[in-house]
């Protein structure tokens, strides 16, 4: 393995458990402490990560929410896997809104060759990837979020009223059994509550980072949500606990 997919390794395994010991590390790249030391002095150096006694940390963004650029390489095999269980439920046919968002926008690739459908989206990225497709494209106006590559909106820019979306993929910042989605940015929040109000079947596509969070903005509890699709590390326990409610946990595969 080469130093940076060694390092993107190490990245990828933080983001799932925050904290991980050297001895770990060290296992699960099948390299030396010696090796392992020189790329975590470089990770540390990047503003990555930081070391604590007896192994490493991750170091998550002053503001809550990273960039979207950080987050369209962040656990990408997952998001791939999970917009292609997502398009999967998307019909010839079919109008559905795709939200901005690292994990959304890849399942802008798998349905290109979907028959007579209309895409509803807030996603600059999810245009530039349509763009030369054969889908029906509408993109909601407002104010665009530099950051997040998205327009946000609020009624007097664009009348939701019009909309008729069959399903509605939504991304979020965080998921608990309690308090339903949650988001860093208030803005986004709000358009993400207005398209569910429209929107006849609600996905929710998030990697399972996402569990156990609860952020800044609440968006909607889960009985509004009809599907969540994550990946394969979800953990069993919550697993098990989404059997005794009505929102469907789908993992892909």
């Amino acid at each position: 393995m080469f130093p940076l997919e060694r390092q993107k390794k190490i990245i990828e395994l933080l983001m799932i458990k925050k904290v991980v010991k050297l001895s770990e590390l060290t296992e699960e790249l099948h390299v030396s402490i010696d090796t392992l030391r020189r790329d975590l002095n470089l990770l540390t150096k990047q503003g990555k990560i930081e070391k604590i006694y007896g192994g490493v940390k991750i170091i998550e963004s002053k503001f809550g929410e990273s960039a979207i650029n950080e987050r369209m390489v962040s656990h990408l095999e997952e998001k791939e896997s999970i917009a292609k269980t997502c398009s999967e439920w998307i019909n010839d046919g079919d109008c559905i809104f795709i939200d901005s968002g690292s994990t959304t926008y890849q399942i802008a690739k798998y349905i290109k060759n979907k028959r007579n459908l209309t895409v509803v989206t807030n996603s600059i990225p999810v245009i530039t990837e349509l763009m030369n497709s054969d889908i029906e494209l509408i993109i909601i106006g407002g104010k665009i979020r530099k950051n997040e590559q998205s327009v946000v909106t609020f009624d007097y820019l664009f009348n939701f009223n019009e909309l008729n979306i069959l399903k509605a993929f939504i991304c979020t910042s965080g998921i608990t059994l309690e308090r339903g989605i949650s988001d860093y940015n208030i803005e986004e929040a709000l358009t993400r509550k207005k398209i569910i109000e429209q929107s006849k079947e609600i996905y929710v596509a998030a990697d399972s980072t996402k569990f156990g969070k609860d952020v800044t903005i609440a968006i909607a509890p889960l009985e509004q949500i009809n599907y969540i699709i994550t990946d394969q590390h979800a953990n069993k326990d919550l697993i098990n606990q989404f059997k005794k409610i009505t929102t469907n946990l789908i993992i892909a595969e």
